[in-house]
């Protein structure tokens, strides 16, 4: 599994997107492809393991069947030469896709499921996979609600200066050049103001030369990325302001958004940061949540 991305098919819209954005991803960069369906079987089980009738499974089987077969068939159409490797375990898809995600070059998947309520912006499937997946998790989102995942526009990513959102840019870097597309680095700078602890009464601040140093760790951190990818076109974008604010306004005109899973406010032990959790919600264009390393 190692160089390979790993799609849930559930056979909803959102899913059709994933496999296709999966797909064109694994042909540019050379990856392999895993489509996945869980079965669910036991849901079918009564209590002491018994399992329901064989009425019930045979049908199910053949209907996951004809999901991976059709995920197949609309992978081959974006490229015909991928390796492509199917799978239908009987297990539930959230611990399915949590275990393959160890191994996985990521794991991608559509914003909301067939099972999603109606208005759910993101399925519960999703939300669990991009909280506790042990690689990068990709959610599919459409430029509009119901229309098209956006092909076009830069990669960016959001800064904050904690390990998980320099590995964030390290793999921003990675796609922008893959893609052979210019990269925003949005940093903020100060996310929280002075009216959150002393209501409207501000203290004097001096703004301009916090900024004026904000740039200069901003250019550092660009510095030697830039240096490995001269051919990316590289835009800096500091706010002060809270960071999902400025990324939903960015997703806009994206392609991809990329964040780390936490950032320098989260908790210890936090799976999703609230920025994150903000953007697989909101955002129009995928969003890519890259996880901490081990350890970190």
């Amino acid at each position: 599994m190692e160089n390979k991305i790993v799609v849930g098919v559930d056979g909803s819209p959102g899913a059709e997107s994933a496999v296709r954005w999966a797909a064109e991803t694994a042909h540019r960069r050379h990856f392999g492809l895993h489509l996945v369906h869980g079965l669910r079987l036991a849901e079918l089980y009564y209590g002491g393991g018994l399992a329901g009738p064989a009425t019930f499974l045979d049908p199910l089987r053949e209907a996951g069947r004809q999901l991976l077969d059709d995920a197949e068939a609309t992978a081959r159409s974006v490229a015909g030469d991928l390796t492509l490797s199917t799978a239908m375990p009987v297990d539930p898809p959230v611990p399915l896709l949590i275990e393959l995600s160890r191994e996985a070059r990521m794991v991608v998947l559509g914003h909301s499921g067939r099972t999603a309520f109606s208005g759910m912006r993101v399925g519960s499937t999703t939300a669990a996979v991009a909280s506790h997946g042990h690689c990068p998790v990709v959610v599919v989102r459409p430029r509009d609600e119901g229309g098209e995942v956006p092909v076009s526009g830069p990669v960016v990513v959001g800064i904050d200066g904690s390990p998980n959102s320099e590995q964030a840019l390290a793999t921003a870097f990675e796609e922008a050049a893959s893609r052979e597309a210019p990269l925003v680095a949005l940093h903020a700078w100060s996310d929280v103001t002075y009216e959150d602890f002393y209501g409207t009464a501000r203290l004097p601040t001096p703004w301009e030369t916090i900024e004026a140093e904000e740039q200069r760790l901003l250019a550092q951190r660009l510095a030697g990325w830039q240096e490995k990818y001269p051919q990316v076109e590289v835009r800096r974008e500091l706010v002060r302001d809270q960071p999902r604010h400025a990324l939903l306004d960015l997703s806009a005109e994206a392609r991809l958004l990329v964040v780390g899973s936490r950032g320098r406010g989260g908790f210890t032990g936090l799976l999703l940061g609230s920025t994150s959790q903000a953007l697989i919600q909101h955002a129009r264009c995928p969003v890519l949540v890259v996880r901490p390393e081990k350890g970190k």
